[in-house]
């Protein structure tokens, strides 16, 4: 196990596209998938029937939320007692995730390093699809059988700031943390979280000798890996303070028969409930709110680097100025005085959408400024299905990423993704003509 890598999370993955008796529980009842050697390599070869705790999730881009089940899967030899070599099967139940599942959708089976097993389905030409297989290295799962990977611990294998993401979608915590500077923020920031714009500038104080102008590609995704690793860092700390001292209201007035704890509340029926003296509302709060500012940090934080980075390469821009019909897109170049200039020439308007992830939230982007006819918008999603980046083109919206991320997309998307760089120059051109 190697501390960085998959590997610290999984002892092996294995991939396929589910065939039709796989999928469609009217074409077989069997409800299994062949367990070939190298799946049993890391999942073993029992003498016995082996139930294996799994948690089941349906992945599709649709919905920002997996649908999960916890279940099993059980292995056993189809062929026990019989005079033939051993044909070991896995036994699936149905699942609310089953009974989502397509023919063509991807199956991931991962072993966690606890011994339970993560089971992913993903919709077939999905973005989240093109995801896991990214993440996990599986370039073609084209032939019928399982693909395996039991070496988790290659360079592609390492969990970096696009992969730390999927990961998380998937239900997997990985933990990052830069202690070093943790006394300074406490002290700095009095023990709280400071705001987005105050703790981006912060992140980058702590890195020296970046030059936006000659790399701007590095120095996004470097400032944004370092604010992502201190935010981790303090958020860690503080809810663990938080969480010392305990969710229990002090107006309790009630205790049920079965040793609740209650207290009436403006809540349902008057009756707000307590759990062994924890305050429920209070902690789903604290948890919601916890969720809620990891969404909007990121999207912000990239905003805010993206700022300085303009800046810093003499572009002239508007920040959420107001366009038709009170839209407003992120960047708008050279700025909102030009733009509502009839006289000023279209064709030197450039607006840039900016979405740490994009999924069907791109079109938004299309109503957002009248007078360019072509938009662009920047993210930090990978592997975003060749049937979304299809229809931005046919939109006349140019998607924009970080050079590092362009190797997580095809040769045919990589030739028509534009960097950050070649955004800036491109800008600057029609800002000097």
């Amino acid at each position: 196990m190697k501390p960085g890598y998959l590997s610290e999370y999984f002892e092996g993955v294995a991939a396929k596209r589910l065939s039709a008796v796989e999928a469609d529980e009217t074409r077989s009842n069997q409800h299994e998938y062949h367990a070939t050697k190298k799946v049993q390599a890391f999942l073993g070869s029992p003498e016995e029937k082996t139930r294996i705790p799994a948690r089941f999730l349906y992945l599709t881009d649709d919905d920002p939320d997996p649908i999960v089940e916890d279940a099993f899967l059980t292995l056993y030899n189809c062929r026990k007692g019989k005079p033939r070599a051993p044909e070991y099967h896995l036994y699936f139940p149905t699942t609310t995730v089953s009974l989502n599942a397509s023919e063509g959708d991807l199956l991931v089976i991962a072993k966690k390093r606890d011994g339970d097993l993560l089971v992913i389905i993903a919709e077939n030409g999905s973005s989240i699809g093109r995801q896991i297989e990214w993440l996990f290295g599986f370039a073609d799962l084209a032939h019928p059988g399982f693909s395996v990977k039991s070496e988790l611990e290659t360079e592609q294998d390492r969990i970096e700031f696009a992969s730390r993401f999927i990961l998380e979608n998937i239900g997997i915590a990985v933990e990052t943390s830069e202690d070093t500077y943790l006394d300074d923020m406490l002290r700095r920031f009095s023990g709280r979280f400071p705001s987005t714009r105050e703790f981006s500038a912060y992140a980058r104080s702590t890195l020296k000798d970046l030059s936006p102008l000659d790399q701007p590609d590095l120095v996004l995704m470097t400032w944004m890996e370092r604010e992502e690793i201190l935010f981790r860092t303090l958020e860690r700390y503080l809810i663990a303070d938080r969480l010392s001292l305990g969710f229990i209201d002090p107006s309790i007035s009630l205790i049920s028969p079965a040793g609740f704890l209650f207290h009436s509340d403006k809540t349902t029926n008057g009756i707000r409930k307590e759990v062994n003296g924890v305050d429920v509302d209070s902690f789903i709060s604290f948890s919601l709110s916890v969720q809620n500012r990891r969404k909007s940090r990121v999207g912000l934080a990239l905003e805010n680097h993206l700022e300085l980075l303009f800046a810093e390469n003499g572009l002239r821009y508007t920040r959420t100025a107001v366009t038709e019909n009170k839209a407003k897109p992120d960047f708008l170049f050279p700025g909102v005085t030009e733009y509502h200039n009839p006289a000023f020439d279209s064709l030197k308007l450039t607006m840039l959408g900016v979405k740490s992830t994009c999924k069907d939230r791109w079109r938004q982007v299309l109503a957002e400024a009248d007078r360019i006819d072509d938009k662009h918008l920047l993210t930090l999603e990978t592997a975003i299905s060749t049937y979304q980046t299809d229809e931005m083109a046919a939109k006349r919206l140019q998607l924009v990423l970080p050079r590092s991320l362009h190797q997580t997309y095809t040769p045919a998307q990589q030739a028509w993704l534009m960097d950050v760089a070649s955004f800036t120059e491109l800008v600057r051109a029609r800002q000097n003509a």
